[in-house]
Order: structure tokens, then sequence, then C-alpha cells
């Protein structure tokens, strides 16, 4: 007779409510974290409010209806996004938020990127919708501790993880810092005598190289030509940034820290201290030129304000001949625009201050769109290999360099003092890219006209 001989099995049964606990922290630790935590690998800005807010709403809903806790996880995701956008970019979240209204200007759906990230979030969103059918409401003390040493632990990891980028991201401008701008340390408008012309252009996501021999050759080279240096003395430095572009316009144009929504609460007077004001009140005329929409950011309020006679944005650019360039933020090419800047001031008949707001490096940077940026490894080999998209930035700057030189040096080109200088450093939201570049400082190139005295 053949016995079966039967080997026991020993099985592993979590009690109910540890089953409760696992439910809880697969949707409020994992889920609400994952998608940032995926980010770890390359790079993304601190988290540690995000995660114990998370968990800590989690602790508090969930005895709550599976409806209340939907809503409460939708609100912390919606809460984490933003966050993490605001210290992607360098905005203070009251600032990002207020930017909202703005969305419909721009074209997320030009990015792989963006498109990628909008599919995770739905993802998420749709999966605890599943999830939070469970029950969740553990009750044992020991496991409520077990919670929070979750909790603390995830912050504890996200702040290791992000070790030595620290700087990189959420750069508000702290109570009381020092003043410093390319405008008062190149002295631009010290010569604002009225004998020549000024032109001050901010370049979109100009900033600094960091121990990377590639773009340190790379930054400004081109103004190193005969050419340039037969009628300009040349000077280069770097100035502190914090925040934004908009925050970058108003430490450049009107002298101090800030952002443009204090512009549109009230008349205020200290506007008038603005750059184009005062150079106004000289005598000059001041214009603005901005390759995107004249709304996004209510540039077509604010310029005004701070002394801007004459404005024009992209579609008066393209009515004027500039190409469309595509993108996240679509508008004219500023390759182009450079021709038209040198119009200004030919067909000038007083002294005028002309601004230049650039566009098309601005974040991310893809190829194809018209943008000419595809084929970057004739700029830099180096950066092709290495930093593809930095390199696609550099792209793009040497176009609006040749193109500024061919204008500047021609010689029909009016006497004028000129000053480049970026807003923010390029807010990559990777390390591999981000580390490339010093998170405190932008910098900027003085082309001073020779051939006249200076003042003051």
């Amino acid at each position: 007779m053949d016995m079966a001989i039967e080997t026991p099995v020993t099985q592993h049964h979590f009690s109910p409510d540890f089953r409760k606990f696992l439910n809880w922290a697969l949707v409020w630790i994992v889920l609400a974290n994952i998608p940032f935590m995926a980010m770890w690998m390359v790079g993304a800005p601190p988290r540690a409010i995000p995660i114990a807010l998370a968990g800590l709403v989690g602790l508090i809903v969930k005895r709550m209806p599976r409806a209340v806790q939907w809503i409460a996880f939708v609100a912390v995701m919606t809460y984490s996004l933003l966050s993490f956008v605001s210290g992607l970019f360098s905005l203070t979240l009251d600032s990002l938020v207020y930017s909202l209204q703005f969305f419909a200007e721009i074209k997320p759906g030009n990015s792989i990127e963006y498109i990628a990230a909008t599919v995770v979030l739905f993802g998420i969103l749709i999966g605890s919708w599943f999830l939070l059918k469970r029950d969740t409401n553990f009750a044992k003390p020991l496991h409520i501790l077990l919670g929070g040493a979750l909790i603390f632990g995830l912050v504890g990891a996200d702040a290791a993880v992000g070790e030595g980028m620290r700087g990189h991201y959420f750069r508000p401008a702290p109570v009381g810092a020092a003043f410093e701008s390319a405008v008062n340390k190149s002295d631009f408008a010290v010569r604002a005598d009225g004998q020549r012309h000024l032109v001050l252009i901010m370049v979109e996501s100009l900033g600094v190289p960091k121990d990377n021999q590639a773009m340190s050759d790379k930054l400004f080279a081109l103004y190193n030509s005969s050419a340039v240096k037969e009628r300009y003395e040349v000077s280069q430095g770097t100035s502190l940034y914090y925040n934004s572009t908009t925050s970058g316009e108003m430490r450049e144009l009107c002298g101090r820290w800030g952002d443009y929504y204090e512009l549109l609460e009230s008349d205020d007077p200290k506007t008038l201290d603005c750059l184009p004001a005062q150079l106004a009140g000289k005598g000059y005329a001041t214009q603005a030129m901005h390759s995107f929409k004249g709304p996004f950011f209510k540039r077509e309020t604010w310029y005004p304000k701070i002394g801007f006679q004459k404005r024009e944005f992209a579609a008066d650019l393209e009515q004027r001949g500039a190409e469309w360039c595509g993108g996240v933020f679509a508008g004219a090419c500023d390759r182009q625009v450079p021709k038209m800047l040198a119009e200004n001031l030919k067909r000038a008949t007083q002294p005028t201050f002309q601004y230049w707001l650039t566009l098309n490096t601005h974040l991310p940077v893809p190829t194809g769109q018209n943008l000419n940026a595809e084929n970057c490894e004739k700029v830099s080999v180096e950066l092709a290999r290495d930093y593809p998209m930095i390199c696609r930035q550099f792209a793009i700057f040497d176009a609006i360099d040749r193109a500024l030189i061919a204008e500047i040096t021609a010689s029909d080109f009016p006497e004028a003092d000129i000053l480049l200088v970026g807003d923010h450093m390029p807010p990559f939201f990777d390390r591999h890219h981000r580390s490339q570049f010093d998170p405190e400082r932008v910098p900027w190139l003085y082309l001073k006209a020779k051939g006249a005295t200076s003042e003051g």
C-alpha cells in the first residue's frame, strides 16, 4: 500500500489590523510618493513637507468614507505636484499658483516629458480610487507608530538622496538679502546722456557653467571676435539671482528683489524708480520686445507701468517677419529678432532704450519645432554626447549670438551700449544636467561702445 506523506505547510497570516495598515501605507506612503521617488536617481527638489503632509492627512482620513479619502488624496497630490514644480523652477508656491491662470498660453503637449508626467499622475489618481476600496482604518497604537516611522523615514531618505543639491531648488530672496544686478555691476546706465542708445537683452535660462569646460568655452565665445572688439569694450561677470524670469526682470529693470504682481496691485510710485521710467525722464524712447505673448504674466499690463512706451510681442514680431518657433513656450524665433532690434534703433529719432526678453531656450528644449537645435554637435561635440539638452540650448544661444553680432558690427548700426544677462539658471529636473550650473548666479556680458567718455 502506498502511503502519502504530507508535509506540513506553515502559513503566515497577517492580523486584520495589520492588513488595514498595509492598505493605508500602500496609498499614503507608496502611491502618494512613488512618482517623485522615481526621480531620486536623476535628482529632484526636496520634498519633506509633501511627504509628511501625505502621511499625516492619510492618518486623519483613514476612518472616513472612501470618497472623502480620495478627495483628500487628490488634494495631497495636487499640493505635492505644485510644490515639486515650484522647487524645480525656483518659484515660491504663491507665485506658481498665481501663474496657473496663464496655463492656457503654453503648450505642454509639445514636450514628451510633460505628456509622460501627465499620464503617470492620472494613472495614480485612478489607481488610488480602486485601492481605497480596501479598509485602511487600522487602530493599534503599534501600527500608528509604525506609520509615523514610515513617514519620517521617507523624509530622511529624501533628504539623504538630495544631499549635495541643496541651493539648487527653492530660491526666494531672503529678507534683507543684499541686492545686486548686472545693470548695477556693469554700470550699464551710467552713460545715459543721450549720446548713444542702450540695449538690454535678458536671455532665457542662461546660467553660469560650474566645472564644465565645454560650456565655459562656449559661453559668450563669439563675442571675442575682432569685429566685436573693434567697436566695443567687452567685459563680463556674474550676478546673484532669485526665483524665475519675472523676478529677473524686476532685478534688472527695477533694481530690487521682487516680482511683477507687486506692480499690478497699485500704482506704486516706486515703479518710477525702474530703469525704463528713469531713462524716459532723460529723453529716451523706451521699447520692449518679447518673443512670447503679451498677456503671459501680464507683461502687456506692467511693462507700461515701469516706463516702456512701446511694446512688441510675438504677434508683432511675426508680423514683421519672424518665423514661428515651437516648444512648450511657442512664439517668435529669437534668432530673427536681432534684425528687428537693429531696425528699431536705425530708424530712431531720439536716443532709445531697447529691451528684449528671449524665449526659445525655455526648458524643455525639444528637437524639431523649427528651433534648429537637433544638430547641436555642430556647436559642441562634448555637450551633444554628455548633455544633450544643454547642447540644444547652446545651439539656440549660438544662433542668437551670431544674429546679434551680425547686426551690432554692421557699419550702419548706430552707437549703442549693449548688456546681455541671464534671468536664472536653467531649471533642469535631473541632477546630471542641473549640477553643471552655479545654483546662485547668472552671467552677464557688457559691450560698451567705443569713442565716448564715461560719465559719473
